[in-house]
């Protein structure tokens, strides 16, 4: 798990960890803006096999919002669009009205440069080439939705502004940035993202994570990057059976077993500790069982 910097891709770190592990099967579970800071999901080897299943988990966000100015790209990166400030100010009252409006489930049009393709191709690529990109709203839940200060400014132009910092959760699929554009369409003025740090994706959360640096000065001194046990990743993000040596065989073999009673992926760890299966249980022929969906120790 890394600890992203600004200024660089998710594409980057991926680049920088595959030549730390020594090997091209290195993957994300989660693409992180450059401006973005913070948890990057990132597996290597055999790792990569469980990001599918970190991709759709919820996410924790720290930010800053500006309200009074829009941009382009709805965040710092892009370019002035509107500058119709904040006027006298913001009520704090209609301020937690419209946030509460933005809180639960709704319906969201993403970020014209966003990674969503469009007839096959990303809507970034078709907005950077100047077409005039629309994209349908969809719905995503925003879990969390907390304005924790608020700070009058002004920009380099002179425009009167309101900086908030906010704490957020949201369903994967949400953009924070549409969160703030949104916000300040709603308050009848402009917003954009001005900072954003990912505290937590699913069970992994920030305090966990290294920066590139710690990485590449571990791996120089110990010869070897150090990763995360398979059985400690699922552990952060699945609910946990413990297999008996028969059952662990089994699934070694991909066979199903006796149903685990829980709700959608479990991961199966063996007797010894190991992450033996992805399991969920399923009907078959009537009966209830438990059917390995990612084998990941294979048996011999």
């Amino acid at each position: 798990m890394v600890d992203k910097p600004a200024g660089l891709t998710s594409h980057d770190v991926v680049a920088r960890c595959r030549r730390l592990a020594g090997t091209r099967k290195v993957g994300h579970a989660g693409t992180l803006d450059p401006m973005a800071t913070g948890v990057l999901v990132v597996g290597v080897g055999r790792a990569t096999r469980l990001l599918t299943y970190v991709v759709g988990a919820d996410k924790a966000y720290d930010a800053t919002i500006r309200l009074g100015v829009g941009t382009t790209t709805d965040d710092a990166e892009g370019a002035v669009t509107t500058t119709p400030g904040v006027g006298a100010g913001v009520e704090r009252t209609a301020l937690d009205r419209e946030v509460a409006v933005l809180t639960g489930e709704i319906q969201q049009v993403p970020t014209t440069v966003s990674a969503i393709k469009v007839d096959g191709r990303r809507a970034y690529d078709r907005a950077r080439a100047g077409e005039d990109v629309e994209l349908a709203a969809r719905r995503v839940t925003v879990s969390s939705f907390e304005v924790l200060a608020t700070r009058p400014g002004t920009a380099d132009d002179g425009t009167p502004v309101l900086d908030l910092d906010a704490r957020v959760v949201v369903s994967s699929g949400t953009y924070v940035r549409a969160l703030a554009r949104d916000l300040g369409t709603a308050l009848g003025t402009a917003g954009h993202l001005t900072a954003l740090r990912r505290t937590r994706v699913g069970g992994y959360e920030l305090a966990g994570a290294r920066t590139l640096e710690a990485m590449e000065a571990q791996a120089d001194g110990d010869g070897v990057l150090a990763t995360t046990p398979l059985a400690d990743a699922a552990r952060a993000t699945f609910t946990v059976r413990e297999l008996t040596e028969a059952e662990a065989r089994a699934l070694g073999y991909g066979q199903w077993v006796a149903p685990s009673g829980s709700g959608g992926t479990v991961a199966g760890i063996g007797p010894d500790g190991a992450l033996v299966a992805l399991l969920e249980d399923t009907s078959r022929r009537g009966e209830r069982l438990a059917k390995p969906v990612l084998v990941l120790a294979p048996a011999g």
